[in-house]
């Protein structure tokens, strides 16, 4: 039988040079993304960290941990869009054992 839904946990790097207004916009667009889809079980917004490595020449991003439930096809359209949008560095996603 396939799933219907399953949980995933998406971290993903914003660019501090966004601005305050930049990586709460961010946030909020990918909130509203998910909360359409699925269910935003929890969001945890981790703020400015250094990175293990540079990334486009920085050494610090923004992070933000979301965990939701969703569709399965979901996650892939996140990413997708993730990857096109000016200000994101990185995103990875996984899914979660129930």
């Amino acid at each position: 039988m396939a799933k219907i839904t399953g949980k995933y946990e998406v971290l993903y790097i914003i660019d501090p040079a966004q601005g305050e207004e930049g990586i709460n916009a961010l946030v909020e667009k990918f909130k509203a993304m998910v909360e359409a889809e699925g269910t935003l079980c929890n969001i945890d917004l981790w703020g400015n960290r250094r990175l293990a490595y540079p990334i486009n020449d920085l050494n610090e991003g923004y992070y933000v941990l979301m965990n939701m439930e969703t569709k399965p096809e979901f996650p892939a359209e996140l990413e997708r869009v993730m990857k096109i949008t000016e200000g994101v560095l990185r995103c990875l996603t996984t899914a979660v054992e129930a």
